[in-house]
């Protein structure tokens, strides 16, 4: 009976710290879009699993690991929001395998990407020839973001929570100079308070935290 008790007050515990790890860090780790967020599913999974059926271990034990995963957790979101170095090292970054119909195949061999695999991918995405692609960036969650020529309804996201992201600079032909006094024209101190910047159709719009 001991046993079972100790069993069902492990299950109980590990479900709320769950939900509290789901409200915590919102609800993208439910469907992850980098290699951390779906690392951290399977750790605390591991935890929970592992643990339960553990006698060795205790309730308070359990805990103990339990709130140390998730402090741990929002450390590396906090610095992952905060810096953008730190959220490259954890992260990574998009990495460009196509450049004006041009295949990188140094980088796509560096990043294991076969020919297969980047056919299919482009095949996906309704393209069939690589001449016609302008640009095709392999995301951190492995998908393939894909700019054909002549493609009017472009939208790139220059500037993610106050971050501002020099490579889709660079690929729309604009430097840091530009983006500064686009951002003050439209009432904007800086980057920081930018929420998100999209550069749509040639043109640059921004969504602040507060203006």
């Amino acid at each position: 009976m001991l046993i079972s008790t100790t069993l069902i007050i492990k299950l109980v515990v590990g479900i709320a710290f769950l939900i509290v790890h789901i409200n915590l860090f919102g609800k993208s780790n439910l469907a992850p879009t980098s290699a951390m967020d779906q690392i951290q599913n399977y750790v605390l999974g591991a935890i929970i699993g592992g643990v339960i059926y553990n006698e060795q271990i205790t309730v308070l034990q359990f805990v103990f690991v339990l709130v140390t995963w998730t402090l741990l957790c929002m450390i590396i979101k906090f610095a992952k929001e905060n810096s953008r170095f730190c959220k490259k090292i954890i992260d990574g970054s998009p990495v460009m395998l196509i450049s004006h119909g041009k295949v990188d195949v140094a980088t796509c061999m560096r990043k294991g990407v076969s020919a297969s695999d980047l056919m299919l991918k482009l095949r996906a995405q309704g393209v069939y020839e690589i001449s016609k692609v302008l640009k095709a960036y392999f995301e951190q969650n492995g998908q393939l973001t894909v700019i054909c020529y002549g493609d009017e309804s472009l939208r790139l996201p220059l500037i993610v929570d106050g971050q501002v992201d020099t490579d889709v600079l660079e690929a729309i032909g604009h430097d840091k100079e530009w983006l500064e006094d686009e951002v003050k024209k439209q009432g904007y101190d800086g980057t920081n308070g930018v929420y998100i910047g999209e550069y749509v159709s040639k043109k640059l719009e921004l969504t602040g935290y507060a203006k």
